[in-house]
């Protein structure tokens, strides 16, 4: 019997320039949602933006350009449409009431990626829990079906009652899911207490930077890797030695902008690893036009987690598919990204405000002797001052 050929859902993708981010901006953002659509199992196949100062608090874009969208999706028949910010439960209701069609934002977005990629018990439960969490509040949407009458006393329908039913289940559901984690999270303070005094090291970066190409590479694992979204979720942590010297190594959950509140929060206990950390290894994809604006993303998220000001060793990957185009001779406008080449980079900010930066391929492996050579030295520091008995080891 032939199997079925699994149909591909097509999606439109729906950004707002406003104050806080330009043209430019919204380009790349779009860029990154089309890539977590695809990710998703998800074809982006237009996309629609507007000038705005505000996002519509009733359906996030104006009028004109929602009847814009409308018709673009009933005459092409695409299946979802996407924001790239995060919608409020009435913008969500609104807009599924006007376009008939499945509405998704951000958010909900990076919650299905997380949702497909948990592999354990643990991440599945951390993944319902944010999940829940986040449709609390918009499970009006969901029984519109079911929406009472037009009327006073005595005239309420069965969708209020449905509703509210509902609720109290995902309410209960959601202690009983934060009760386990608990649990889990006690469990796993003991694990990380039982690998005794050794040097803690951890992975952090942006996602799809090469984080567990990287594990791979310096424990001799085999670590999943891919190039897509998320390819690792669940912490793995793996004993290292480099020369004689043994450390603990883990490799951690992908950041990205606009990581939702709920992620954040039930991946509590994976983000254990980033602040018990003796040192941070954040990773960086040089070859990406924005990696800048990717290291802020993750410094925004480490300070929030109170992991910021730990030991760092930066590592900026992938140099192998660093590009750019050399400027005329002529031209006398000022450079651009685009302009800059990679020794030049080297000697701006990242010689000034980095004490430790190292540059590589992990899949090419150039300059991997450098990295071992940085991070064996940053974790002999603290090894000496933890084990001043063992000196004997260097």
């Amino acid at each position: 019997m032939i199997e079925a050929k699994k149909t591909v859902e097509t999606a439109v993708l729906i950004g707002v320039i406003h104050r806080e981010q330009d043209e430019t901006q919204i380009e790349e953002y779009l860029d990154e949602l089309a890539f977590l659509t695809e990710t998703a199992g998800g074809e982006p196949v237009k996309r629609f933006t507007q000038k705005l100062d505000r996002p519509d608090p009733r359906t996030f874009i104006g009028g004109g350009k929602l009847q814009e969208v409308m018709d673009y999706v009933k005459e092409h028949d695409i299946q979802i449409v996407i924001f790239d910010d995060e919608l409020s439960p009435t913008q969500l209701r609104n807009i599924e009431r006007e376009m008939k069609v499945r509405i998704l934002d951000r958010t909900n977005l990076i919650l299905d990626i997380f949702a497909q990629r948990a592999q354990t018990s643990y991440a599945r439960t951390q993944v319902e829990l944010a999940q829940l969490e986040y449709l609390l509040p918009r499970l009006t949407r969901m029984w519109t079906h079911l929406e009472r009458q037009k009327g006073g006393i005595g005239l309420r329908g069965p969708g209020e009652t449905q509703i509210e039913t509902d609720r109290r289940i995902m309410r209960d559901k959601i202690a009983l899911l934060k009760s386990k984690l608990k649990k889990i999270d006690k469990q796993m303070a003991v694990q990380r207490g039982n690998r005794g005094a050794l040097v803690r090291v951890a992975l952090v970066g942006y996602t799809n930077v090469g984080k567990s190409t990287m594990m791979n590479l310096l424990s001799k694992s085999d670590v999943f890797a891919e190039n897509k979204l998320f390819a690792t979720l669940d912490t793995t942590v793996r004993k290292v030695v480099i020369g004689n010297l043994p450390f603990l190594l883990s490799d951690t959950v992908g950041f990205i902008r606009k990581l939702p509140t709920q992620l954040v929060e039930s991946f509590k206990s994976t983000l254990d690893e980033v602040r018990e950390a003796d040192i941070l290894v954040h990773v960086v994809d040089i070859s990406h036009p924005n990696f800048e604006e990717h290291i802020h993303s993750v410094n925004q998220t480490l300070a929030e987690i109170e992991s910021k000001d730990k030991e760092t060793l930066m590592v900026f990957n992938k140099v192998d598919a660093f590009s750019y185009t050399p400027k005329d001779p002529d031209d006398l406008t000022e450079k651009t990204r685009e302009n800059i080449s990679l020794d030049e980079l080297k000697k701006t900010w990242m010689a000034k405000d980095q004490p430790t930066a190292i540059f590589i391929s992990a899949t090419e492996k150039q300059n991997v002797d450098a990295l071992r050579d940085t991070l064996y030295q940053m974790v002999k520091e603290i090894h000496i001052k933890r084990f001043p008995y063992n000196n004997f080891l260097y």
